[in-house]
């Protein structure tokens, strides 16, 4: 396992990194509406991802079967829990829910975070769901500071998770990130305190909850890419990526963006 501890200079870069994320989420959180394709964001988040200097590091990705990842952002409606790829042909509707996962690779790091939008007019439960899952997310992100263990991350999300009777998926992590995508250690969403990796100060962490309204199982779609739960009810996604400190966690990534434009904030 190699782990790398990040310099001030080069958290900094991450931290640039992933605000072009959020305000990539941002831009998308604009045109996120029924009737809207899929497609059209991911050409949307594309062309704001370029025009800011940064290249879309899903784009060209491969999967353990050697296929590219064939979009810049993964869009991820209602029973699909990660993994979703873009259409011209998926509508969303009204009703629907989806996660926008985007990467960015800015100045030699790279940024990575999701968030899980309502489109339109969402049940109750649904909106429950996704209203837990982003609480995990920052539960998991308080254990996540110098001296603590990777385990106690995941813990704090199953725990809070569990409390409302979702599921938390079990096949799927977080993971290490700097100048990779995907770095070491793994950090699942599920675990047992005090356990695994010990946490430094200077670690760069993608904490990402991924939470089903009925059962944790879950299956891989004919594309090959599409992951969706199996007993087909709805999952959640939200991600920050951040800097491990020996106090509280530094968030590298932002919803601000995001939350500016639903609303909720002035």
């Amino acid at each position: 396992m190699n782990i790398f501890l990040k310099t001030e200079d080069e958290i900094e870069l991450m931290r640039q990194a992933n605000l072009l994320v959020g305000r990539t989420l941002g831009e998308l959180a604009k045109h996120i509406r029924p009737g809207v394709t899929t497609g059209h964001l991911d050409k949307v988040a594309g062309e704001f991802i370029r025009d800011n200097g940064g290249e879309p590091t899903f784009k060209g990705f491969p999967n353990p079967f050697g296929a590219p990842f064939p979009a810049n952002i993964c869009t991820s409606v209602n029973e699909v829990v990660v993994h979703g790829i873009p259409s011209d042909a998926a509508v969303l509707n009204d009703g629907d829910i989806v996660s926008v996962d985007c990467g960015v690779l800015l100045d030699g790091f790279n940024g990575d975070s999701c968030y899980t939008f309502c489109v339109g007019e969402v049940s109750d439960d649904v909106r429950q769901l996704l209203k837990v899952t982003k609480e995990s997310l920052y539960k998991g992100i308080e254990a996540a500071m110098a001296g603590h263990h990777v385990s106690d991350i995941g813990a704090a999300v199953q725990d809070y998770c569990q409390g409302f009777g979702y599921g938390v998926v079990r096949e799927l992590t977080g993971h290490g990130i700097g100048r990779d995508m995907h770095e070491d250690p793994k950090v699942p969403n599920y675990g047992t305190r005090g356990r695994g990796v010990l946490l430094k100060s200077g670690m760069c962490l993608a904490i990402e909850p991924m939470v089903t309204m009925g059962d944790k199982a879950i299956g891989l779609l004919p594309d090959r890419w599409s992951i969706r739960t199996i007993d087909g009810k709805p999952a959640a996604h939200f991600e920050h990526t951040i800097a491990v400190r020996n106090g509280r966690a530094d968030i590298l990534s932002s919803f601000e963006e995001i939350e500016r434009v639903e609303g909720k904030l002035n």
